[in-house]
């Protein structure tokens, strides 16, 4: 695609769930809004996210934002502006490998596609909507169904153990958990938030030592290390302050805009 530059000379990337978005109360933090616009001023603004932002279930968060791009699905689908510049499928077999592994396992995996949700054991996916929001609305459909469609990535409801499992059968896979410890990303490991960083450094003529992250899960964990800067929130994972250059404040204590201010960048 033909990228009009503007003459903006950096990246700011920010994870959406619990970076910019607080779980707490469902808002993304005034501060946190006002340090992205200050930032948009010299540099392109990128979500990257496990979401698919363009799904149900991600409904009006670009427009909060308003990013330049998109990284979703933790680097296998991205997008700039409305155009999609880079996507990845996992093969057919290997989600029929899942759905056969996980049927009859104490864990849910399967997909969200538009209104409809594709899960094996969906009744680990209801039970953790009701614990965790209160109520289910969920369409669920035959999981088997996903052998015919698109599938960039999976996801897996369940204890930790479980993921470890499955890691166990897919040497081929990573399943770093959310930041609930109730559920994680199935993810081919080649695949990353930093893979998707990369592209849109290479799309915008950006060099990725001119790039700043901010995340707090472990599906970070590459893209912080990747960047100039990784910026590690204070509410997040243990592991993923070990590898960012700096650590700021916990997302209702004004993480983005502290780190902003901390390191100079407006």
């Amino acid at each position: 695609m033909d990228i009009q530059r503007d003459g903006r000379k950096g990246i700011v990337s920010f994870d959406m769930d619990m970076t910019l978005l607080d779980h707490k109360d469902w808002r993304i933090p005034d501060s946190a809004l006002e340090a992205v616009e200050r930032l948009r001023k010299k540099n392109y603004i990128v979500i990257a996210t496990g979401r698919d932002l363009d799904s149900k279930f991600s409904a009006g968060m670009q427009d909060l934002v308003n990013p330049d791009a998109v990284i979703h699905l933790n680097g296998t689908k991205v997008t700039i502006g409305k155009e999609l510049i880079y996507e990845h499928r996992m093969s057919r077999e290997l989600v029929r490998r899942l759905l056969a592994f996980t049927q009859g396992k104490p864990f849910a995996m399967g997909v969200s596609v538009g209104t409809e949700d594709y899960y094996m054991n969906p009744e680990y996916v209801t039970s953790h909507d009701l614990r965790r929001f209160g109520r289910s609305e969920r369409n669920f459909q035959n999981p088997w169904d996903l052998l015919q469609m698109p599938v960039r990535t999976m996801a897996y409801i369940g204890r930790e153990d479980g993921a470890r499992l499955v890691e166990e059968a897919f040497p081929e896979l990573k399943l770093p958990m959310f930041s609930s410890r109730e559920g994680a990303d199935v993810i081919e490991k080649e695949a990353s938030k930093a893979e998707g960083l990369k592209r849109l450094c290479v799309a915008y003529g950006v060099p990725v030592g001119h790039t700043v992250a901010f995340g707090d899960s472990m599906n970070d964990y590459e893209m912080i290390k990747t960047a100039g800067i990784g910026v590690a929130m204070g509410n997040g994972e243990k592991e993923l302050k070990l590898v960012a250059d700096y650590v700021t404040t916990s997302i209702e204590k004004d993480g983005i805009w502290n780190a902003c201010i901390n390191l100079g960048l407006f």
